[in-house]
């Protein structure tokens, strides 16, 4: 968002006259001294600033209008993140090797990628496959599902999301195949309801920026779920979510997220997380499972390999912006991680989009 310009951009110096004479002038009081106030510096929050990284991209939404007995069978979609909310009646959830559970008004489940699935109006319902179900399309991005034999109805909205970031790999390692959040609660009953209801009226009408709205409202959405997760503590003691949350190791890794290029070594790390070097190095290999210096270079190569997919800039000023002052030393680097060279999958990037022939033209004549 652009800076709002001060009022006055030139102060006219008549102004300042008045005010210099005073400078000269020692001021007295009996008034007691007025210090100006001064506000805590807020916490950082190491999860927060990783889940704010996650791009949303490629979702699909779908309302489902459903009378019991019903059942929808749904594949294995390796890069897609699924969030069912029942926003009336009653669904259950089921995944293979695990008992089927209940998701009630306010219920979000959530089924990690690649994780086929099963909603039903009860345990014993027959499930029909999802592709066999006629649905109503009303854009590119929205769509309603009618299927049932007529009995007791439930409503519910199913939104297929694609996580686009470094960190949406770590975290979507230490997901459960399934989990359901209970979103319902007194502190804020409704938000799941308004979010979906957004969601629901931007994906039925083309408006400008309408994509935009859709991703940024999933966003809200798959955030809040995860993070009601977080806080629920299942989530487990080790690993990369359990490193964030820790008040030492999570402070170094935030620091690292939002500065890769810096040059980063352990002693700064260890300095940043308030410990001693080696009690650094012990406390983040036990939560994360690896030495804080090999996370480093793991991160920024990751980082690297999107840029370069993306065709966001040469080798060289990839290379640089992760921290690595030699295009050698990064190439090598970047080899021994992913098996192939950065150029490799620079040239495999999405062709950048043709320029209009009176763009070229103007171009033609730049001198």
């Amino acid at each position: 968002m652009p800076s709002r310009p001060p009022s006055c951009a030139v102060r006219p110096r008549a102004l300042d006259a008045p005010f210099r004479r005073c400078e000269a002038r020692p001021v007295t009081s009996n008034a007691p001294r007025q210090h100006a106030r001064s506000f805590p510096a807020p916490r950082p929050d190491p999860v927060g600033e990783a889940l704010h990284l996650l791009r949303l991209d490629g979702a699909l939404y779908c309302r489902s209008e459903l009378t019991a007995p019903w059942g929808i069978d749904l594949p294995a979609v390796d890069d897609l993140l699924f969030l069912h909310v029942v926003t009336s009646g009653r669904a259950w959830l089921a995944v293979d090797g695990a008992p089927p559970r209940a998701l009630d008004q306010g219920t979000v489940g959530l089924v990690a990628p690649g994780v086929r699935h099963r909603l039903t109006s009860d345990p014993a319902a027959r499930a029909t496959p999802l592709f066999d179900i006629p649905v109503e399309t009303l854009s590119d991005r929205y769509e309603v599902l009618r299927h049932g034999g007529g009995g007791e109805p439930t409503l519910a909205t199913c939104s297929a999301l694609r996580l686009d970031h470094v960190a949406a790999g770590r975290l979507l390692a230490e997901l459960p195949p399934s989990l359901v959040v209970d979103v319902w609660t007194d502190d804020d009953l409704g938000w799941v309801h308004s979010t979906m209801r957004l969601i629901a009226r931007e994906a039925s009408a083309d408006r400008p920026g309408g994509e935009t709205v859709l991703t940024r409202l999933a966003d809200v959405l798959a955030v809040q779920v995860l993070r009601a997760w977080l806080d629920s503590s299942q989530a487990g003691a080790q690993g990369w979510l359990a490193a964030l949350r820790d008040e030492h190791v999570g402070a170094a890794l935030a620091a690292v997220h939002r500065s890769p290029a810096h040059p980063w070594t352990l002693d700064r790390l260890a300095a940043l997380a308030h410990l001693s070097r080696s009690a650094f190095a012990a406390r983040c290999t036990a939560l994360l499972g690896e030495p804080a210096m090999r996370y480093v270079t793991w991160w920024r190569l990751r980082l690297a390999h999107d840029r370069l997919a993306a065709g966001e800039g040469p080798v060289a000023s990839v290379a640089h912006e992760v921290g690595y002052v030699s295009e050698a030393a990064f190439s090598r680097a970047f080899r021994r991680e992913f098996g192939l060279a950065p150029g490799e999958v620079r040239r495999r990037s999405p062709a950048p989009l043709p320029r209009s022939p009176e763009v070229t033209k103007e171009l033609a004549v730049v001198p």
